[in-house]
Formats: structure tokens, C-alpha cells, sequence
């Protein structure tokens, strides 16, 4: 079944932009994922196809009116679709893996783009929203977020990625920072590559690798580790080779 991607946007110009390229893109054209990118104002019902108002309370800028967004939901849901409904705001819970992983398991997504000030919180309710953050930064609209999103659940669709097990030793996966890595030559301006990499023992490399996940997780993303974790003992390999430039 394909996984199907319904984008409510002021701008649907903007899309597919970088989504149809690379794996995206190639798990597009082979059906594997589709993406519709829907004009909110086409559900605005005036001659000016008005899509914001003031806010009550006094303040700057517009707010998107309620019954022009529960509109555009639901002219893009048709009866009995069951994919959940996602709302782009700064003001939503973090966007993490776990979270992209039972998105890409499911049917797909509609992912709604604020503008503006934002939405009017009542549609956000009676629908069910997800409010979703990609940072903690302000965009100019959820497009951005949107296409961050749905990059992140796409190439978790089986078929997308050319090897499963790439998806699962990557950043997060085990909420651990991925290991660094290496290629070729061995030896670059005075570089090596770290020599248990080169050994050929599979379980030596495996142990290593999962040395520099901690360590680096521990380091730089201290909030993704349990308690007994971050307390844990530093890994005996270093995170970057000894050697240094001449």
C-alpha cells in the first residue's frame, strides 16, 4: 500500500521542492509514497479568499480562521481515512524518532502549515492535531517542518533505502548518537584510521562502535541517555584518532 502524504498549505508551490529528489524522489516515482499538496485558501469562502483575522485579545499579526482550516481538513480526508492529523508549530512537542517511526508505519500523514501567528486553537482541538516542532527556532511557516518531517518518514518506507540496516544503526536508533565514520585512504594528512576498524573482528568493531555512540551521546546529548547511562564509564577508544597533522 502506498504511504500517502496530504501537505495544507498557503504555498503549495514550495512542494514537492527538495522531497522530489534523491530517495524521496526515487520512492516517489516507483509508488511507493505519494504527496498532495492542497491550497488552504481554496476553502476560503469569500470573493478575497480571506484565510486569517485578527486575534482576540489584541496583539500583532493574523491568526488562521477555524472554520476555513476545518474546512481544508476536510475537504483533504475523505471518509474513513485514518492517517493522523499533524500541525507544524513552534509550540508542539519536539519532532523524535520514535515519533517518525510510527508515523512511516502507518498509512501516512496530513501535515497542516501554519502561517502567520498561527491557527486558531479550537480547529487544532476539535480535529485532534499532533502539534509538532522541528527546534526550538521560529520559521517563517510550517513548509519547512513539513518537508523536514516527512524526509525523515519517507526514507524509513520499506523499499526507500537500498539496505535496511543502514535505518536502524543510524542517530536514534537506539536513542544514541550514531558512531563516527571512516573510508578510504587509511591514512589522511597524517590521520589513520582507528586500527580496530581494520582488524577485520567483526565483534571488536561492533564493540567499538557502540563505545562511540555512548560516549558521544554522553557528551553532546546527555538528555537521550538514562540515568545509569550518562553515570555510565567513559568507552576506553578515544572518539577521534590519536594521530594528529604533521
Amino acid at each position: 500500500m502506498t504511504w500517502r502524504a496530504t501537505v495544507l498549505t498557503l504555498f503549495p508551490g514550495m512542494f514537492p521542492g527538495p522531497l522530489g529528489t534523491s530517495l524521496a524522489g526515487r520512492g516517489m516515482e516507483r509508488g511507493l509514497w505519494s504527496l498532495e499538496a492542497r491550497d488552504i485558501r481554496a476553502s476560503a469562502t469569500d470573493r478575497h479568499r480571506t484565510v486569517d483575522d485578527t486575534p482576540f485579545g489584541g496583539g500583532a499579526g493574523m491568526v488562521l480562521r477555524p472554520d476555513v482550516v476545518d474546512a481544508a481538513c476536510a475537504a483533504a480526508m475523505s471518509e474513513g481515512d485514518t492517517r493522523p492529523l499533524v500541525f507544524l508549530t513552534p509550540r508542539g512537542t519536539p519532532l523524535r524518532q520514535p515519533l517518525v517511526r510510527e508515523l512511516a508505519s502507518g498509512p501516512g500523514a496530513v501535515l497542516l502549515c501554519g502561517r502567520y501567528e498561527g491557527v486558531d486553537q479550537r480547529v487544532v482541538e476539535a480535529r485532534g492535531m499532533i502539534e509538532v516542532s522541528v527546534g526550538d527556532y521560529v520559521l517563517s511557516g510550517g513548509e519547512l517542518g513539513a518537508m523536514v518531517l516527512l524526509d525523515a518518514c519517507v526514507r524509513l518506507i520499506p523499499g526507500v533505502m537500498g539496505a535496511a540496516e543502514s535505518a536502524e544503526e543510524e542517530s536514534f536508533s537506539d536513542n544514541l548518537l550514531e558512531y563516527p565514520h571512516y573510508t578510504r585512504p587509511a591514512e589522511w594528512r597524517g590521520l589513520r584510521v582507528p586500527e580496530v576498524l581494520l582488524s577485520g573482528h567483526h565483534a571488536e568493531v561492533a564493540r567499538w562502535r557502540r563505545a562511540q555512540s555512548e560516549a558521544v551521546t554522553r557528551e553532546r546529548r546527555p538528555d537521550l541517555l538514562s540515568t545509569e547511562q550518562r553515570q555510565g564509564p567513559a568507552p576506553r577508544a578515544p572518539l577521534h584518532s590519536a594521530a594528529s597533522p604533521a
